[in-house]
């Protein structure tokens, strides 16, 4: 069976079609009514049957009209599909949710692991001293982890920091970050100077663990550059951020030491915060902990990034989240961070 052939009605049943389409309220409609306007009985299968009884040039102008309306319609039928189904996967979700802010009666909320309470307690303060927090990527590249910190291949200075590696590019091209110091290329690379910021996060090196090191541990560096910055003004922030963070009776104190990107460089001590200054075993009787490494930025990195080192200097310092756990709650080893040892975790 077959209908002549009749372009005013087919354009008229093609409205029609998609009103119907539009108007299908779920996915089982929309199909009911594809089936309809598509299918061996539809007026548009008819339509088709009756080509053949049309001269050449009107068969090919009827032709592609019928074909642009079916292409109308399955379009149609697509789009609708699309919405029904996203709108059907979010009421599923809906209903599929859990609760996880239910507390049971007698049952004791869980609270931040001691590093992640920490790691926020010393952002509020770099914040209250001026300083914005930013972030980046673990996975980074051998240029922003090693190279742009005037740290090139087969530089001695990698023997500072075992690494992990991933078979990903080239061999040595990508791996998991041994610092937070690669923020502080992306910020210098990305941001109009000046810059006030501190770098939060977690680090991976190839040590093995035991009291004192952990193979994932947490960091956090600051980085300022700004006209006119001095070695005394890094003195300054860090003394200002000990007093802030363990009190007025804690300070600090800078010892000459080696960075390849910082020139010159420091280790940054704080009074002991198990005696008070007074000698005790954790201090080895000093009356001072080494916290972490500062120092002035190096001009060869302000050279890799295209900043000028005559117009811009600035200083960086870093410390271990993990270590300043440790001597601020009195734990003798830090594995304990990662046992899960509910005898600890009830503690805290």
């Amino acid at each position: 069976m077959s209908v002549a052939y009749d372009r005013g009605e087919l354009d008229s049943y093609a409205e029609d079609a998609v009103r119907r389409i539009a108007d299908a309220p779920d996915l089982a409609a929309v199909d009911r009514v594809g089936t309809e306007v598509l299918g061996k009985r539809s007026l548009l299968a008819l339509a088709h049957r009756s080509l053949g009884t049309l001269d050449p040039e009107d068969r090919k102008s009827a032709g592609k009209h019928l074909n642009d309306i079916r292409a109308q319609l399955e379009a149609a039928l697509e789009s609708r599909r699309a919405v029904l189904g996203e709108a059907d996967q979010r009421r599923r979700l809906v209903a599929e949710r859990l609760d996880l802010t239910e507390v049971l009666p007698g049952r004791r909320r869980g609270h931040l692991h001691l590093v992640s309470r920490t790691q926020a307690e010393l952002e509020d303060t770099f914040v209250g001293m001026g300083f914005e927090v930013a972030e980046g990527p673990e996975a980074e590249s051998d240029w922003y982890n090693f190279e742009a910190l005037n740290i090139p291949p087969d530089h001695p200075a990698r023997g500072m920091w075992d690494t992990f590696y991933l078979e990903l590019g080239d061999p040595g091209a990508v791996l998991l970050r041994t610092h937070t110091s690669p923020v502080q290329v992306r910020l210098l690379e990305s941001r109009q100077l000046p810059i006030y910021a501190v770098m939060p996060g977690k680090c991976y090196r190839r040590d093995t663990a035991d009291a004192r090191h952990l193979p994932v541990f947490h960091q956090i560096e600051g980085l300022v550059v700004d006209r006119g910055t001095s070695f005394a003004d890094l003195a300054g922030t860090i003394e200002t951020f000990t007093n802030a963070y363990f009190g007025s009776a804690i300070h600090a104190r800078l010892r000459p030491a080696y960075f390849p990107f910082t020139e010159p460089s420091a280790e940054f001590e704080i009074t002991c915060t198990i005696c008070r200054g007074s000698g005790c075993h954790t201090c080895s009787g000093s009356g001072w902990i080494e916290l972490g490494g500062c120092g002035m930025v190096d001009p060869a990195v302000f050279d890799a990034l295209h900043i000028d080192p005559e117009e811009w200097t600035g200083f960086a310092f870093g410390f271990g989240i993990d270590r300043l756990v440790q001597m601020r709650y009195g734990l003798a080893d830090l594995r304990v961070l990662t046992e899960n040892d509910i005898r600890f975790l009830t503690q805290v």
